[in-house]
This record gives C-alpha cells, sequence and structure tokens, in this order.
C-alpha cells in the first residue's frame, strides 16, 4: 500500500477536486468518476475492481472495520501489482465533503461504470427472460436510489433513463441505492419510447386512471416497467409507446403513491407472480 498522504489546508489541489466531485453532476460526468462515501459502498463496488483513490479521516482511519476494508481494497488490483493511494483528511475536511449527517469516515474515487463492465443480475430461471426498467424524469435522488435498489433486489437486469432524471452517480442517489448501481447496467440519457420500442417482451406503464390494476396484469415472460415523474407522470409519447397500463388499487383513500414506493410494489408483483406462477 502507498505511504499516506495527509491533507490539512482546503486550499489542496486534491481537497478541492474531491469537493468538486461530491458537488458538482457536469464535474463527475467530465471527469468519468464519482464518489462513493461509506464502507457499504466501497464493499460493493470492489469486484469490479480497485478505486482510484481512498480518503480516510483521521478518526476514520483508526476503526477495525476501515483497517479491513483497505486490505481488501489494496488486494483488488486485478492482477495488475498496482498500489492503492491513500488519502488522509482532517476530520473537518472530510466532514465538509462528505453527504452524511455522521460520517462513516471512508470515501473512494472510482470510475463511474459503463453499463456492459456490470454484471447485472437477473431474476430468472435460465438466464433467457429479461426485466427491464424505464425511468422517465424521476428528480428526487432519494425515490431514484430507492427504486434502484428495489429494481436489483428484484432482479431487474437493466434501467434506462431518460433526460431529466437526477444524477444517477450523486452521493445522494448512490447512498439510498445502497451498491445496487453495480448490480444494474445503467443506460443514460435514453429515448425511452424507441427503448419500449426494440423491447421484446411487454412493456407496462404505471399510471393513475388504468383500467387494469397491477393484480390483473400478466407479468410472465420478459416485462419492461415504465414510471413517470413524481408530479407529471409519463409523457404521451412514452405511453403510446407501452403496451398496457396497470394501476395501483389503493382503498385507503390516499390518490398517490410515492413513486419508488409504487414501483417496489409492482417489482415484487412479478417476483410473486414468476414465484407461485401466476
Amino acid at each position: 500500500m502507498k505511504s499516506e498522504q495527509v491533507i490539512t489546508s482546503r486550499d489542496n489541489p486534491f481537497f478541492k477536486r474531491l469537493a468538486k466531485l461530491a458537488a458538482s453532476s457536469h464535474q463527475r460526468k467530465a471527469a468519468g468518476l464519482t464518489l462513493l462515501d461509506g464502507v457499504h459502498l466501497i464493499q460493493a463496488y470492489l469486484p469490479l475492481g480497485q478505486p482510484e483513490s481512498i480518503i480516510v479521516s483521521e478518526t476514520g482511519r483508526e476503526s477495525r472495520e476501515i483497517k479491513k476494508l483497505l486490505a481488501e481494497a489494496d488486494g483488488s488490483t486485478g492482477g495488475t501489482g498496482a498500489k492503492m493511494a491513500i488519502t488522509v483528511l482532517s476530520d473537518g475536511l472530510f466532514h465538509d465533503i462528505s453527504s452524511v449527517r455522521t460520517p462513516t469516515g471512508i470515501m473512494a474515487v472510482v470510475p463511474i461504470p459503463s453499463p456492459g463492465s456490470v454484471r447485472a443480475m437477473k431474476y430468472n430461471d435460465n438466464g433467457k427472460e429479461e426485466f427491464w426498467v424505464l425511468l422517465e424524469a424521476i428528480q428526487d435522488p432519494g425515490n431514484f436510489g430507492s427504486i434502484l435498489r428495489s429494481a436489483a433486489a428484484a432482479g431487474a437486469s437493466r434501467v434506462y433513463l431518460s433526460d431529466g432524471c437526477a444524477d444517477p452517480w450523486s452521493p445522494k442517489t448512490l447512498r439510498a441505492a445502497m451498491g445496487a448501481h453495480f448490480l444494474l447496467q445503467i443506460y443514460e440519457r435514453s429515448n425511452l419510447a424507441e427503448v419500449a420500442g426494440i423491447f421484446k417482451g411487454k412493456v407496462i406503464a404505471s399510471t393513475l386512471d388504468a383500467g387494469k390494476t397491477l393484480y390483473q396484469a400478466d407479468f410472465a415472460g420478459p416485462v419492461a416497467l415504465v414510471f413517470g415523474n413524481e408530479g407529471a407522470g409519463l409523457s404521451k409519447a412514452l405511453l403510446q409507446a407501452c403496451m398496457e397500463r396497470i394501476r395501483i388499487p389503493m382503498p385507503g383513500g390516499t390518490e398517490s403513491l410515492n413513486v419508488a414506493a409504487a414501483a417496489a410494489v409492482c417489482f415484487f408483483e412479478r417476483v410473486r407472480q414468476k414465484k407461485t406462477g401466476g
């Protein structure tokens, strides 16, 4: 492992770079890098390769859990023999960058994975069925990350995002998804109507005014589930590209569900049908 670099000044160029990655979607896209905050996210990333660099706080580097993770990360070289860069920030500087109210004491700078570099998991018996998720203009990072987490848990393989979605690689989205990014092939800035047109299976939109309920839908075979903006819903163009519309029955009297909750209900109804045979 490389010798540690200790940073205590906000004027340090590396600290300034970290601050930009933490705060700016434009900077993340330009650099092709993002910042993982916390032990769990870094552990989820390690099967893909070694982080570009690891950042720990002065307090965090004394943690037994973080010391163990550093040893794991230093061994994830893919046989290249490369050694990992370790940077220690003063606790104050680390807190300035971390998006967590009570920081865990460790972050990592990692390349944003291309969809083809992720071994997406599929919830199926023979590896031939596909489960895709199409998201149109989902703007809240917490909702967005929660949808990704539920999609990965339910066995989705691909997620397609329209323009107008929140940055999938922002610290808030990453934290809400809890490592799901590294189990999904995520395609940004997609033309969702075109994606719906090429999908070889049922393309089903979740809407509030559909005549058919979720529990009347048949999720057998390849399925793509489509969800829209928290307020505006789905665009006309995308609705026209969908084969079917469903709604979630809400006998309790509320008008709608949070989009992340609605997506999770739909995802796991598919899981239930696959498990029970309908």
